[in-house]
Order: C-alpha cells, then sequence, then structure tokens
C-alpha cells in the first residue's frame, strides 16, 4: 500500500459510512466460529453523542431522545413506578439533602430573592386537564427556556461589545454551577406547582457561550408561577473563598506522603478541604463563594400533544444534541473575534474549581477533597475543563424519573422490539439481524477486540464494508416486511412516530 494514499483511503471510508448512516469509528473485533474455524471482522458501534466524534451515533443518539421526549410529554396516565435507578443519567433532580456528607446550614432564604409562591401538593405527575366549550377534555403541558443573566453586552454573533469589561470569571461560575441551579429549579417548580411535574430537558449553548435550558414539562403550569419560581431560585456555593491565586504556576506545593500538599518554601501543610470548610462554617459573616441566578430573559408557551406545534418542539428540543456547546463545530467557520471570545471563556474555566475534588484547589492554597499525589491546576480530567463545554460540565439531557416509567436502554429495546415484530410478522427470522445474538450462543464464538493500533486501513475498510452492507439488507428487509405485513407494522411503526422508522445496527 502507498503511504501516501493511507489517509486518503481512510478517510473515504470514512465518508462512506457517514453516508450510509453507520458508524465511523467502531471498535472492531474479530469474531471466530469455534465449529468451523471461520473468522469475521464485526464493526461494534462506538456510541458517541457528538457529531464531531461520529455523527451517524450521534445522529441515532439524538433520535432515540427525540422518542424518549414524545412519548413523556403528554402522557394522559401515570407512568409505571420506575425501577431503582442505575443510570445516572435518569436520576436527574435529586435534593441535595440527598448528599450523604452534606454540611447542614441555614435554611433561611438569601433577602435579596423573593419568597416563592405556595400550593398543595396533588401527587398526581399528568398535570391538570380542562374542558372546553364543547366538552372536549384536554391536557396541555409546557415548553420552557431558561437562560443565564447577562455577563456583558455581546453582538448578534455572541461577541462582548467591550471585551474588557466583559465578566468572564462569573461567566465561566455560571456555566460550571448551572446543573446544580437548573436542579434547584426543579425542585421549586415542584413545590409550587402543585403536583410531582416532570420533565424532558436539554442544555445547549447561546451564542455567547452561556449554557440555557429547553425543557418540555408535563402539565399546566401558570406563567406566572413559572416566572415567580425562576426569580426566586438560586444556588449558593459553600465552597473555599477563591477569588485570589494564592501559588503561581512556577511556585506550587509539593505532595507529601501522609500529610498531603505543602508550602515549598515554608514547609506549612495546605489545610485540608474539611478544614477549609470548617473555617468557613465558623465564620458569622462568611459568604458563599459564588451565587448563580437565572437571568430575566425566558420563554414559556403551552403545547397540547399531537399537534404540528408539539412535534416541532420535540425536534427543536433535541436539535443541538449533536453539537457542544459552543455550537461551531468548525472552527475555521467562525470569526477571530468569536474564536478569541470561546477561547477566553475555555481559559477561564479551565483554571477555576469546577467540584471538591478539582486540582486547581492547589492554586487557591486548598487541599482538594480526597487529594492525591500528581494533582496539576490546569491538567483537571473533568469535563466542564474542556474547551469544548465552555465550563458546563453536566449531563446535557435531563430527563425526571417519571417521564416516561423507563431508562434509555428501555426506549431502546422497545425501538428494537418494534422492528423484530415487523419482522416476525413478514416471517423474517430477527435474530439474523442482532449480533449481539451471536455473544449468547455459549461456547461457539470466540471475541477478541482489536487495539486501534492493530488495525490498519484494509480491516478498517473491510469492518466498515461489512457494516454498510448488514444495514441496507437490514433496510430492504424491513422494508419489504412492512409491506408485506400490513396493518400490524403500520400501527408499530406508528405508535412510535416518524423517527422509528429508521432502523439502526
Amino acid at each position: 500500500m502507498n503511504p501516501a494514499t493511507a489517509p486518503l483511503r481512510a478517510e473515504l471510508v470514512t465518508a462512506a459510512a457517514q453516508i450510509a448512516g453507520v458508524c465511523a469509528r467502531p471498535v472492531i473485533s474479530k469474531v471466530t466460529d469455534l465449529e468451523t474455524g471461520d473468522v469475521r471482522v464485526v464493526p461494534i458501534a462506538c456510541g458517541a453523542t457528538r457529531a464531531s466524534k461520529c455523527k451517524p451515533c450521534a445522529e441515532k443518539a439524538r433520535r432515540l431522545r427525540m422518542q424518549q421526549c414524545r412519548e413523556g410529554w403528554h402522557l394522559d396516565h401515570e407512568p409505571d413506578p420506575p425501577e431503582p435507578p442505575v443510570e445516572v443519567e435518569d436520576d436527574e433532580g435529586q435534593a441535595d439533602e440527598d448528599e450523604p456528607d452534606r454540611r447542614v446550614r441555614s435554611t433561611r432564604r438569601r433577602q435579596d430573592a423573593p419568597d416563592l409562591p405556595r400550593a398543595d401538593m396533588d401527587p398526581t405527575t399528568i398535570g391538570r386537564t380542562f374542558t372546553g366549550p364543547d366538552g372536549k377534555a384536554w391536557r396541555p403541558s409546557m415548553f420552557i427556556t431558561l437562560t443565564l443573566p447577562s455577563h456583558g453586552r455581546v453582538t448578534s454573533e455572541g461577541v462582548p461589545l467591550d471585551p474588557a469589561s466583559y465578566d468572564y470569571r462569573r461567566a465561566a461560575l455560571d456555566a460550571i454551577h448551572f446543573s446544580k441551579l437548573v436542579d434547584r429549579f426543579w425542585q421549586n417548580v415542584r413545590r409550587c406547582a402543585g403536583y410531582r411535574v416532570q420533565y424532558f430537558a436539554a442544555v445547549e449553548g447561546q451564542r455567547r457561550g452561556a449554557p440555557h435550558l429547553h425543557a418540555a414539562a408535563r402539565g399546566a403550569i401558570p406563567r406566572r408561577v413559572i416566572r415567580d419560581v425562576r426569580a426566586a431560585t438560586y444556588h449558593q456555593v459553600w465552597w473555599p473563598p477563591h477569588e485570589q491565586i494564592v501559588y503561581d504556576l512556577d511556585r506550587l506545593p509539593q505532595w507529601s506522603d501522609n500529610v498531603g500538599y505543602v508550602d515549598r518554601r515554608t514547609g506549612a501543610v495546605l489545610p485540608t478541604w474539611e478544614e477549609a470548610l470548617d473555617q468557613l462554617g465558623q465564620d458569622p459573616d462568611a459568604q458563599p463563594a459564588h451565587v448563580a441566578r437565572f437571568g430575566e430573559q425566558d420563554d414559556i408557551k403551552g403545547l397540547v400533544g399531537g399537534t404540528p406545534d408539539a412535534d416541532r418542539s420535540v425536534r427543536y428540543l433535541c436539535k443541538y444534541l449533536t453539537k457542544n456547546m459552543t455550537g461551531d463545530e468548525e472552527r475555521a467557520d467562525v470569526s477571530d473575534e468569536r474564536a478569541w471570545h470561546l477561547d477566553r471563556l475555555a481559559e477561564e474555566a479551565r483554571w477555576l474549581p469546577c467540584s471538591e475534588g478539582c486540582a486547581n484547589w492547589v492554586r487557591y492554597g486548598v487541599q482538594p477533597k480526597d487529594a492525591k499525589a500528581g494533582m496539576v491546576p490546569g491538567q483537571c480530567k473533568r469535563r466542564a475543563h474542556d474547551a469544548e463545554n465552555l465550563g458546563y460540565g453536566g449531563r446535557r439531557v435531563l430527563v425526571s424519573r417519571q417521564w416516561t416509567g423507563k431508562t434509555l436502554a428501555g426506549h431502546k429495546a422497545e425501538r428494537a422490539a418494534v422492528v423484530r415484530a415487523a419482522l416476525e410478522e413478514a416471517g423474517v427470522d430477527p435474530d439474523d439481524h442482532d449480533e449481539l445474538s451471536i455473544v449468547g450462543s455459549d461456547g461457539r464464538w470466540s471475541w477478541h477486540i482489536l487495539a486501534r493500533s492493530q488495525v490498519d486501513d484494509a480491516t478498517y475498510g473491510e469492518a466498515i464494508a461489512e457494516a454498510i452492507n448488514t444495514r441496507q439488507r437490514w433496510r430492504r428487509e424491513y422494508e419489504a416486511a412492512k409491506q408485506r405485513a400490513g396493518p400490524v407494522a403500520s400501527v408499530l411503526v406508528g405508535s412510535f412516530g416518524s423517527s422509528a422508522t429508521t432502523v439502526e445496527q
């Protein structure tokens, strides 16, 4: 093989995979049939959720989220009680009080925040039913958009009019603590709406680089109540002060066994995380390190299920799930001013503490929680510090436990069941369309995952070709099965909406 042509060939194979809708960066396995000795290359989808990593897998994940959103938004019956959570993403909205080592602080509200409205609680999750003049009952739900406050005036491109006065530090802190602010909002909404509000929400970046929230909420909540809750919601960050840098990068504390990080010049041991919090708790005049609030700009709409507006809202809510927080997949497409602005935000987020255990605490003269050797400020591996996240380290999709009563894996299995049912109705063996069924064949198959360094261009091309051929065959058989099955397949597919018609490997 000519080395000069290898990158081009790999690029063409990747392009072919994207066009065909199969994973463009699969994990490659060699599977040996121990009875016949036959060996085949089996690509396993990477499962990426970002288009910059794998567009077909990201699009597949987005369609699954659309189905999850659509199914729970306008339910007219209580979903089955969910199983104990096994997925982090389905455990959103838990109160801070659930943290076992949480320090107890005064529950007195801040004087600069309005009081929350109150309502009697109803155990339902589906909201009120309204009856029109014609006697028809309908159950509207809500589409809510919340933003952060202004950090400085910006242009239509999201670039500060005056970069020197733009509050980059507060912008980064607001992004870092945005997920906690959102948690608090939903806790307050449930207290004030009078029922157990369930939601499907997506976090995306505005043009200015700040995260904001789009949310589908089941049931009708008065706009006044939502705005009162938004104005009264805040999140106080009771961390040690970190406005002033204590140690420059050229004289960072060093690790000493048994005691932790010590000052290189004085030999003084840095206070541990618990000691720093003790000092904060003993100070009657102590103030939170940061207070996160929502901005006054919001958008609140009522929607009725089954309408074109509701379908458009599902697509809009999930539109940017495959993109990073900047929304710019290709930096070459943005102006120099915008690129500088995003880099400045990312740099600020790189050096601020993102969590109790963040290595950046060393720079502020505090040992991180559960400190260990080798913690270097500016090199914390958590997502909040990634340039593409601009400080936001939380989950991009937030789903309450009783949105549908199913986990994301359950939704995925249900979509697969639709395809299997259509194939069975048409007399096609669905097990021939499930590579994982090979794993369940006891003792017959031997799987060997190839390391990236073991996958040459020829093997990569073979795996992608196998995936493309399989997908095309499945698509032909599935479409033929739907035609032969007639009404049965139509009902099955129709129950999932248009997004269910795409079959994935």
